[in-house]
């Protein structure tokens, strides 16, 4: 188990309970010893803290472990930055579902985060993806998921016409409101939403995940977790999509663009507490039967 001294804290902006629960844990952190440093953006809220203050970049460097207090969206966006850095990343809890943030804010936070810094966790990696528009074969933007890729109209409530491939194989020609290529972790995110299975995180899979096709045989795809997908926007439609990624970063495309899909080097490290259970997280969150058949 790795040792866990230098901690980042990383909250959600413009939210007076993650603000609450930070000042609460930082005090515990810096009571029991341990070198707590401040993501800036959220040090600008926190007047008078005394604590390391540093951007994400910087926290990725220099801390053993990185604690996020918020939704599954903050958590999104530290994945994206952190990643890279091999960091592994905490979860506590503010926002709705908490399918990543795991961790409750309640009066025993400060003694569940402390069994994780005893080294009683469980590690998990989970994978990331990379996409790359081009234009005319000239790359003109790229941005990371965690959870997904989505190809929509953006401010159009028009079809998309676009052709699919999979490792340079063609798929189809499809007319939709989209596509959705979603990571395991994803899995219980948008794509859930249209119409796609639940992946367990530990499968090397990407789900594709067509939205509202113009047609009734066009049905969600598992593929290998290291196919590469591609994506190419009709050129004779006159319409400009916007490819999202985990809904956070959004790129214009334009006709005849070809938007590239394919896993990322780095993998998150997201660590979670002992007796982690993805099918309880789901059965909680996703409102399964807990009868076990008195």
């Amino acid at each position: 188990m790795e040792e866990f001294r230098n901690i980042g804290l990383i909250g959600r902006l413009n939210s007076n309970k993650v603000i609450d629960t930070i000042r609460r844990l930082s005090r515990y952190l810096l009571d029991e010893g341990y070198h707590t440093i401040l993501d800036d953006r959220i040090a600008e809220v926190m007047p008078g803290h005394g604590m390391q203050v540093s951007n994400v970049n910087m926290l990725g460097e220099i801390c053993d472990l990185v604690i996020v207090v918020g939704g599954d969206g903050s958590l999104l966006g530290a994945a994206r930055a952190l990643a890279k850095f091999n960091t592994p990343v905490l979860g506590i809890n503010r926002g709705r579902l908490g399918f990543l943030t795991d961790i409750s804010p309640d009066d025993e936070m400060c003694e569940a985060v402390q069994a994780v810094l005893d080294g009683e966790y469980i590690e998990e990696r989970r994978f990331l993806l990379d996409a790359e528009i081009k234009r005319d074969g000239n790359p003109i933007g790229s941005a990371t998921g965690l959870n997904d890729v989505v190809l929509h109209p953006g401010k159009s409530a028009r079809m998309i016409a676009f052709d699919l491939y999979i490792e340079g194989q063609f798929v189809y020609h499809l007319r939709s409101d989209g596509l959705i290529v979603s990571t395991p972790t994803g899995s219980t995110a948008y794509a859930l939403s249209g119409g796609g299975p639940i992946m367990h995180p530990r499968l090397d899979a990407l789900v594709l995940v067509p939205m509202f096709p113009h047609t009734l045989s066009s049905r969600p795809i598992v593929v290998d977790g290291k196919a590469e997908v591609k994506i190419v926007v009709d050129a004779s439609q006159g319409l400009y999509p916007t490819i999202s990624c985990d809904g956070q970063t959004h790129i214009p495309c334009a006709p005849g663009d070809s938007i590239t899909i394919r896993k990322k080097a780095h993998k998150l490290k997201l660590i979670h507490p002992k007796g982690h259970n993805f099918y309880e997280i789901c059965r909680t969150k996703l409102g399964w039967s807990s009868n076990l058949g008195d």
